[in-house]
């Protein structure tokens, strides 16, 4: 019987790991599908604190996993299948056949990026591509980038990439945005902004540098074949949380993220933290602030039992 499984190895699990391993409570943390979360597949990471110089994603993540091996966490490589959260004892079934028990649980699983699932798209993520434009965009300055959607996400990244690029060309497949109006009317009032509207990718060019030189593009009532030249591409078209195992089994919103009260879920015993209960800011650290948040709220759930 574990008294604390963690679900999952981004900022969040590992931070919750490190908080649940301080506090003496052997945590038991599972890998997931993705070991280390969608960071590992950033090259570089400057606004997480503490590092004044930058981190690539992989690197940071090993550091806190060290960090909190250090202290007594421990690691299952697999991947959870379901749960089965009806009972006292939480149950969590993994992919090799393994039933594991705990009296607490904290999911930390992330949420994916969307893509739109271009074999040159795969090839250069973390090398020009990217789904997350207050993560990467600072590495963009006075270049030309282009984010694809059409949705108030979309929107907000243009914004905040023309403040940073030498121009921001938005893409979207329809000849309307489904972005709030006064998302939509900043956007097309911005000088820095170009509308490339009926408009999709259909390459992500590299020109064999292994990072992004252009994209080829294709207009959907025309069929006209063009060329953009871009440094980098922000995918905006969604997220999806990481949240399959779970549904049935604890509230979720309408788009499957963990409904919580601070990091409790509606089930006793049951914490979520990260990006798989936030669909706002989604960043490193605070995925790593509700890591710590759901260790401690686990701890005094724990310490309630007599454990």
């Amino acid at each position: 019987m574990e008294k604390v499984v963690i679900i999952g190895t981004g900022p969040a699990g590992l931070t919750a790991a490190l908080y649940s391993a301080r506090a003496s409570l052997n945590p038991l943390v599972v890998d997931g599908m993705q070991p280390g979360g969608q960071l590992t597949t950033t090259s570089e990471i400057e606004n997480f604190p503490g590092f004044p110089a930058a981190v690539t994603g992989s690197e940071l993540m090993d550091k806190m996993r060290e960090q909190a091996g250090r202290f007594g966490a421990r690691y299952v490589m697999d991947e959870v299948v379901s749960v089965d959260f009806s009972g006292k004892t939480h149950k969590v079934s993994l992919s090799d056949g393994t039933v594991l028990e705990s009296l607490s649980v904290i999911i930390a699983t992330g949420a994916s990026a969307k893509y739109l699932g271009l074999e040159s798209e795969e090839k250069l993520k973390g090398r020009g591509v990217s789904g997350c434009a207050t993560c990467d965009g600072s590495f963009y300055r006075n270049v030309p980038v282009a984010v694809v959607g059409g949705g108030d996400t979309a929107m907000e990244d243009a914004t905040y990439l023309s403040r940073l690029a030498s121009k921001v060309t938005l893409i979207h497949r329809r000849n309307e945005f489904r972005a709030s109006k006064i998302m939509a009317d900043r956007v097309m009032s911005n000088p820095r902004i170009d509308l490339m509207l009926d408009t999709v990718i259909e390459e992500i060019r590299d020109m064999g540098r292994n990072e992004v030189t252009g994209l080829v593009l294709k207009n959907v009532k025309t069929g006209a074949v063009s060329e953009l030249k871009v440094t980098g591409v922000f995918m905006a078209i969604g997220h999806k949380p990481n949240t399959g195992p779970f549904r049935g089994q604890i509230d979720m919103d309408e788009n499957g993220y963990i409904i919580t009260n601070s990091t409790r879920t509606n089930v006793a015993g049951v914490f979520a933290a990260g990006d798989c209960q936030d669909h706002v800011y989604r960043q490193a650290v605070t995925a790593a602030g509700t890591g710590c948040m759901a260790a401690l709220e686990s701890a005094r759930y724990l310490e309630s039992m007599g454990q």
